[in-house]
């Protein structure tokens, strides 16, 4: 039987600005299984960014509970939500998020530095990851010497290489085109039948289809199949 990856409950976030009170999500329960490929939708402003990051442990509710691997993230230190985020959670941005000085292999390495693991394990793990993304022959080039695509595939190969339990991907094909979009969900697609759970933020009711449910949020509230 399959176990509950992600549990929130009655979960909102507010922010301040100036004297006025913004309600981004409000009373959002969420349960997501191992292995299910999710997507969340909405108009820009809707929540689902607020969303996922806390789903993400990037931020932290004003109100509600949210379990993590059974974990209940709000008794956690800032520490240990930093590990987790390290060794469980795979982010991939539409920005990319690749250090521009470094080339592509490092790119990819760098987040296993962290973790600890050997060089020899850490650049093997990274090849490993661009091969299967179609990059092996782009292993030395920085950032700026491959197209919006390939780059975009060096994101999702950084994420192959760590292995996580989840992956977030926020709008990760808002700014390709059409064939590099969909080898990116085709990309997505293999992690969540290698076992990985997938959450997809998208705008692009088009990408829903490769999910197992689609969510959609709106003035702060979530829509749809919710469990």
């Amino acid at each position: 039987m399959k176990r509950n990856l992600i549990q929130a409950t009655e979960i909102s976030r507010r922010y301040i600005m100036g004297d006025s009170t913004v309600n981004a999500l409000s009373n959002i329960n969420l349960t997501v299984q191992e292995g299910e490929f999710i997507a969340i939708t909405g108009s820009s402003g809707s929540g689902k960014s607020t969303l996922m990051n806390i789903i993400g442990l990037l931020d932290s509710s004003d109100s509600g509970t949210y379990l993590f691997c059974g974990k209940n993230v709000s008794e956690l230190s800032d520490r240990e939500l930093s590990i987790i985020r390290n060794e469980k959670i795979g982010f991939i941005f539409q920005s990319y998020n690749l250090i521009p000085t470094l080339s592509i292999l490092d790119n990819v390495a760098l987040p296993l530095a962290y973790r600890g693991i050997p060089y020899a394990e850490r650049y093997s793990r990274a090849v490993s990851a661009l091969k299967a993304v179609d990059l092996s022959h782009r292993i030395s080039h920085r950032p700026c010497e491959l197209s919006g695509g390939q780059q975009q595939r060096a994101a999702i190969a950084r994420v192959i290489a760590s292995d996580p339990e989840l992956i977030l991907a926020d709008e990760p094909c808002g700014s390709l085109d059409s064939s590099c979009a969909k080898d990116i969900m085709e990309l997505l697609k293999s992690r969540q039948k290698s076992g990985s759970t997938v959450i997809l933020i998208t705008h692009d009711l088009s990408d829903t289809a490769y999910a197992d449910r689609v969510l959609t949020v709106h003035d702060g509230k979530l829509t749809g199949n919710n469990f």
